[in-house]
């Protein structure tokens, strides 16, 4: 196991998430307020409220699940 692939999830390096954080970091209100409405029109992920106390469950259900 190399020191990248414990630092960053796989599939991510350095450079993507710098990417990602100068995104972000450069996205204007207006932008990040369409692509929140975006997310939530999205047809292939959902948005639901969930307690706090069972996030960690939800989150080890969801890693069991993905492929």
């Amino acid at each position: 196991m190399n020191q990248n692939s414990q630092r960053f999830p796989s599939g991510w390096d350095e450079d993507r998430v710098r990417r990602v954080l100068a995104h972000y970091e450069n996205q204007g209100e207006e932008e990040a307020v369409a692509e929140d409405e975006a997310a939530r029109e999205s047809r292939t992920h959902a948005f639901i409220e969930v307690p706090v106390a069972l996030i960690p469950a939800v989150r080890q259900l969801i890693a069991k699940l993905q492929v």
